[in-house]
């Protein structure tokens, strides 16, 4: 099944009523052998990401009231870094350098070296920032727990800010368009590229909770109170592909070749074609507990699905190939 929906070209002027935000399944325990092999990590993960300069997975976690940051190279053991306060989320620019948001700014860290730099954002001290994320011309992109999205024009400046949403949730980024999600308004929108006006907003499902843009221009929703995967386009935003996903699908990466998503209710993660304009699995793998987090390293095709409950982070090689 899929759907194709239409867009509006009017700019949302107010947000809508919210409801209870979704979250992800609490998983049962793994009762079969994840696939691939699996490299312990007792933090409960909150997101993850992939480094292609350092071949390094990167893994944030809550730690007595700031956050660690878990540097996990190919070879060799986990290398924590213990950041000077709590980070609420990540990005990377997949160069060595990773960006992770916090209350007044963001922190810059080395994947090479694990060196930490607070950056502080001018006139926003009192500013608690849940998301980040970086556009194609390097300029960074947060969003606030009040609802904000503030683009930057410099390290430390604000370029543009647009106050339009309940929470921002999370953003990712298709070239210098920026796309929020807001989980209480269950809704993804579409910035332009000033980053102060909105172009286009579009209802995310029954309960979205997470979003992941892919190298072919897409965007990646989980509807996780909905069971189902959105795919939407972004010029102009456009939901394209909508597929059942059932079991509480939560986490997601974007390659190349595939779409995965987890599903947290079963320790399952999935790979998805969607060349054909209806996703297609392709993949099917049994996982780690609480599968909240996956990561992909195209250069590879190496799949890291990282356990939200301290099961450690399973590795996956050659992930788009199912073994028989």
């Amino acid at each position: 099944m899929f759907a194709v929906a239409g867009c509006s070209s009017d700019p949302v002027d107010a947000p809508p009523p919210t409801i209870a935000p979704a979250q992800a399944a609490v998983s049962p325990p793994a009762t079969t052998t994840p696939a691939g092999t699996v490299r312990p990590l007792d933090a409960a993960v909150q997101s993850a990401l992939f480094d292609t300069a350092t071949g390094a997975l990167v893994a944030l976690s809550p730690s007595d009231g700031a956050s660690v940051v878990t540097l996990l190279p190919a070879a060799g053991p986990p290398r924590p870094v213990l950041l000077p306060a709590t980070a609420t989320a990540m990005t990377g620019d997949g160069a060595g350098q990773v960006y992770l948001a916090g209350r007044g700014g963001y922190f810059r860290l080395s994947v090479a070296d694990g060196a930490v730099t607070r950056v502080d954002v001018e006139g926003q001290q009192a500013t608690d920032f849940t998301a980040i994320a970086r556009r194609a011309d390097g300029k960074l992109v947060l969003g606030s727990a009040d609802g904000a999205v503030y683009t930057l024009n410099s390290e430390r400046t604000v370029g543009a800010q647009l106050k339009l949403f309940a929470r921002v949730d999370a953003l990712v980024t298709q070239g210098n368009t920026t796309v929020v999600l807001d989980r209480g308004q269950t809704s993804v929108t579409a910035l332009d590229a000033s980053g102060a006006g909105a172009e286009q907003a579009l209802r995310a499902g029954d309960g979205a909770t997470t979003m992941a843009a892919d190298a072919a221009g897409r965007v990646l929703v989980a509807d996780t109170r909905g069971n189902g995967l959105l795919v939407f386009g972004t010029d102009p935003l456009i939901l394209r592909q909508r597929y059942p996903v059932h079991d509480a699908p939560y986490g997601l990466a974007g390659s190349s070749e595939l779409a995965w998503v987890s599903q947290t209710a079963s320790n399952t993660v999935i790979g998805y074609d969607l060349a054909t304009g209806i996703p297609v699995e392709k993949v099917r793998y049994r996982t780690v507990q609480q599968p909240n987090s996956l990561a992909f390293d195209e250069s590879s095709g190496t799949l890291y699905v990282v356990s939200g409950s301290g099961a450690g982070v399973q590795v996956i090689p050659n992930a788009a190939v199912q073994p028989r």
